[in-house]
């Protein structure tokens, strides 16, 4: 919703998550209206006991509840051959008197629009794909007829090989010195941060090329630690990256536990470049699939530089693939030691006759231990394939 709004010139001040409770509805609804021009409510317009947004917004408005023919012809339309009509679903049709309804095309909660001292409130569906064809087809037109507002663009750069800190260190002159109409936003994520520069105007010609003069400046500031000008996930950047080259890849995880095979193939037609991966959680499992020596096991431990790098050689040769990663550590809760803490992982990615590895140690509990390591993964075989 928030993206949706930007492109018309709509900013979100505010995002408020609340129970279904009247008074907590009432309250939030309330401080609102006070703030902003535009208040989007999802959620709580089911035919159940539980879901009490209509009425309670008939309470802050002054209206009542009315039964709509034309509501209820399109809940007909909606449920015919899916759901039988009983009185729940009938209810449906039960809109607030005092306000715009707009149908919707595929779910039985329709919208209310309520306009009050020239500004506006949308109760919409929470269903995610119902609110989403609802303000696409209805609710970002209507806001747009009715409201002027500025341009506002955004770009959206991914970086790599920087704490949040030394980049913003590193940034502050530069930063320091943007335009009023220009802010910078810092988004990190596990590895990765992104940089955000939003430019907001009344010209779109003129935003533009104030982003595209800034823009020049950091390019030259980061170089190549701008890893992507696009906010796109890093495995659909490395899936480009091995189809443009016409090259195979596979995995050979132990800490991460398949989620970076899981990442690769989540893209449509990755199997154009995705061969497989093994989860060599155990020992055994490494030395039987991967071919990791039972010395190197012994000697380095299996968290190691060593063994990751027998499991990318071993995964290639398995899988027959022109490169692959590895990884294998201690995700944590429990496991670590003086000498490999909890979030010591040794990651490699291999290409040809080239491995390069790099030992993670930042502990920030195990789920995100396994996505900075998957992040950290891709990031290696990415610059590798580079």
């Amino acid at each position: 919703m928030g993206q949706e709004l930007n492109k018309i010139g709509i900013e979100v001040l505010r995002i408020v998550s609340i129970r279904d409770r009247e008074e907590e509805i009432m309250e939030a609804v309330d401080n609102a209206m006070k703030r902003v021009n535009i208040v989007l409510v999802t959620g709580g317009l089911g035919p159940t006991k539980d879901d009490i947004t209509k009425q309670t917004l008939c309470k802050y408005f002054h209206t009542e509840l009315i039964f709509s023919e034309e509501v209820f012809e399109n809940v007909k339309r909606v449920l015919a051959g899916k759901i039988p009509m009983n009185a729940l679903n009938k209810s449906q049709a039960m809109v607030p008197k005092d306000c715009t309804v707009i149908n919707n095309p595929v779910g039985s909660a329709s919208v209310s629009w309520f306009e009050k001292d020239n500004k506006v409130l949308v109760s919409m569906p929470g269903v995610p794909q119902e609110m989403t064809a609802v303000m696409t087809e209805s609710v970002l037109p209507k806001l747009r007829e009715k409201f002027q507002t500025d341009v506002i663009m955004h770009r959206t750069f991914l970086v790599q090989h920087y704490p949040e800190s030394i980049l913003a260190e590193k940034l502050e002159p530069w930063e320091t010195a943007l335009p009023e109409s220009i802010k910078l936003a810092y988004l990190p994520k596990l590895g990765i941060i992104r940089l955000r520069l939003t430019g907001r105007g009344q010209n779109k010609i003129e935003v533009e090329s104030a982003l595209n003069d800034e823009q020049a400046k950091l390019e030259a500031i980061l170089g190549d630690d701008i890893f992507s000008e696009e906010d796109i996930p890093l495995e659909v950047i490395v899936g480009e990256l091995l189809k443009k080259k016409n090259l195979t890849v596979s995995t050979a995880e132990s800490c991460t536990g398949g989620s970076i095979a899981a990442r690769l193939t989540s893209i449509a037609g990755s199997s154009e470049y995705f061969n497989g991966g093994i989860v060599a959680y155990s020992n055994e499992v490494k030395m039987n699939l991967l071919h990791v020596s039972p010395e190197t096991l012994e000697v380095y431990g299996a968290v190691s530089e060593q063994t990751v790098i027998e499991m990318v050689k071993g995964a290639m040769k398995a899988l027959k693939t022109d490169c692959a990663v590895a990884t294998s550590g201690i995700a944590g809760p429990g496991g670590g030691t003086p000498e490999k803490p909890v979030g010591t992982v040794w990651i490699a990615a291999g290409y040809k006759n080239e491995i390069r590895t790099y030992r993670q140690e930042t502990n920030r509990g195990r789920a995100m231990n396994i996505e900075r390591a998957g992040n950290n993964a891709l990031l290696i075989l990415r610059d590798l394939l580079k």
